[in-house]
């Protein structure tokens, strides 16, 4: 199958590079990125500018695309700036592929994703999630981890406080509270996008463990 994955320099999306490319299931994969990736037989990656997505481009048209897009308030500055990356991008990634004839759309978003929270940041993921349902996908699933180990490009602090805290707990704590490492998030989304269930499906943190 020919695999669409968007947000491949990530944590999150480097997993699922990896496992796309090792995968005999997957004889293609496009990654759009604004920088440039390793080279290898199976993988093409176009460099864009996700402000000005080439709309008329042949790629868009996959068996799957697999969203991994996603940045912090940090880093993007403001809350402007993060709703462009963690809504815009993958809402506007989500309406090119369908429009190019892709069935099937695989979102990395995050526990407590809901339109209606107090909270900008699940409401933006939920936000999101209810809008790509109106995409009429034939498959969505939408994995919803908690906190993401793995090793980052960018230091958090507050992420890294809370895995040296979580990480000796994690057999007496609830599964919905352990961590989720970024390697397990990648199977589930990779083995979301092969599956291609009908309808709509959440994955949640617990099932991620």
């Amino acid at each position: 199958m020919k695999l669409l994955l968007v947000g491949a320099s990530g944590l999150v999306g480097s997993h699922v590079l990896q496992r796309a490319l090792a995968d005999e299931r997957i004889s293609e994969v496009v990654a759009p990125s604004r920088r440039p990736l390793d080279e290898h037989p199976k993988l093409s990656a176009p460099l864009v500018d996700f402000e000005q997505l080439p709309a008329a481009a042949p790629w868009w048209q996959a068996d799957a695309v697999i969203c991994t897009l996603g940045t912090t308030m940090k880093l993007a500055g403001s809350k402007e700036a993060f709703r462009r990356v963690d809504y815009d991008y993958p809402l506007a990634v989500a309406k090119l592929a369908r429009q190019h004839g892709t069935l099937t759309y695989v979102l990395n978003s995050a526990v407590g994703a809901d339109a209606t929270s107090r909270f900008f940041y699940n409401q933006v993921k939920g936000e999101l999630e209810r809008d790509l349902a109106g995409c009429q996908f034939s498959s969505l699933t939408c994995v919803r981890p908690g906190l993401i180990s793995g090793p980052r490009q960018a230091f958090r602090l507050g992420e890294r406080v809370a895995e040296w805290v979580l990480k000796p707990l994690g057999p007496l704590l609830p599964r919905s509270w352990r961590i989720n490492p970024a390697d397990n998030i990648a199977q589930a989304l990779l083995e979301a996008a092969i599956a291609a269930q009908p309808g709509v499906h959440v994955v949640r943190s617990e099932a991620l463990v």
